[in-house]
């Protein structure tokens, strides 16, 4: 899907060998970067645990979506620990570099991975390893409310649910699927952080912590939130990420552009939703 003079071409339906090979290409391309790519890669560290937390944000682990079998959240819920087991305390020391599906790796009923919620190409169903999402989404909200970098971050080109129970701006998460679909962090700051996850009876929770206090905090908010016509008869919706960096003093050091976020709704506009 790509925009067009300010507005969205209409989604184009590829046969299921382009969507494989394509699917394919990529993966191996990706593969190719870590093996071969002049980038030093973050690791688990169990050894450490470094005291001072930056910022924390939890999620609710059951959501109720119209049409979806709460079986395949339940099962989420499975696939989310084995996917912690392998992220919970990473550490990114200074000039390295996170990458969420080399941590994790593939996902597969061998490993113990269950049949999830995954959205393909504006529509969803079952795959092995769904969910995963809401992990992706809490470790990117969390990065921004950091002085660490977002250096890979991928959204769904279609926004399928109503905004029913956010409390985030639209487009404030990252999709996932592996490994072509990364979420990729860098350090440039000169502490290590650290990134630590778990998994209660209702909620996700994620932190960020370093061996320093932070310096400063973030306001994430958005701006220009529109719904478009589009000439084809459907509708997109768009956004733009900023934040506000202010010290303790509240004194406000920078108001910085982060990302913008276009897609095609896949539901009725203006309407409210009824999970």
């Amino acid at each position: 899907m790509k925009k067009l003079n300010g507005t969205h071409r209409k989604p184009i339906n590829r046969s299921k060998i382009r969507l494989f090979l394509g699917k394919y290409y990529y993966i191996s391309k990706r593969f190719f970067l870590w093996i071969f790519g002049n980038i030093k890669f973050a690791k688990q560290n169990k050894k450490t645990c470094l005291q001072h937390e930056h910022f924390r944000h939890q999620t609710p682990l059951l959501r109720k979506l119209k049409d979806v079998d709460m079986r395949l959240q339940y099962n989420k819920i499975v696939n989310l620990k084995l996917a912690i087991q392998r992220l919970n305390q990473a550490i990114i020391y200074p000039g390295e570099t996170f990458s969420f599906w080399k941590l994790v790796g593939r996902t597969s009923k061998r490993k113990g991975y269950l049949e999830g919620m995954v959205i393909f190409n504006g529509s969803f169903g079952p795959g092995i390893g769904g969910g995963l999402c809401q992990l992706s989404n809490l470790i990117y909200w969390m990065t921004i409310h950091t002085p660490l970098t977002v250096i890979e971050r991928h959204r769904h080109d279609f926004d399928v649910f109503p905004d029913s129970g956010r409390t985030q701006p639209f487009g404030s998460g990252a999709t996932c699927s592996y490994n072509y679909l990364d979420l990729m962090i860098r350090n440039n700051t000169s502490q290590p952080f650290q990134l630590t996850l778990e998994v209660t009876e209702t909620d996700l929770i994620g932190y960020w912590k370093s061996d320093r206090p932070p310096a400063c905090r973030y306001q994430v908010y958005e701006k220009d939130h529109r719904i478009d016509s589009e000439y084809w008869g459907g509708y997109s919706r768009h956004n733009t990420l900023f934040r506000k960096i202010y010290d303790w003093d509240n004194n406000l050091i920078c108001d910085e552009y982060i990302t913008e976020n276009h897609a095609i709704l896949m539901y009725q506009p203006f309407l409210e939703s009824h999970a």
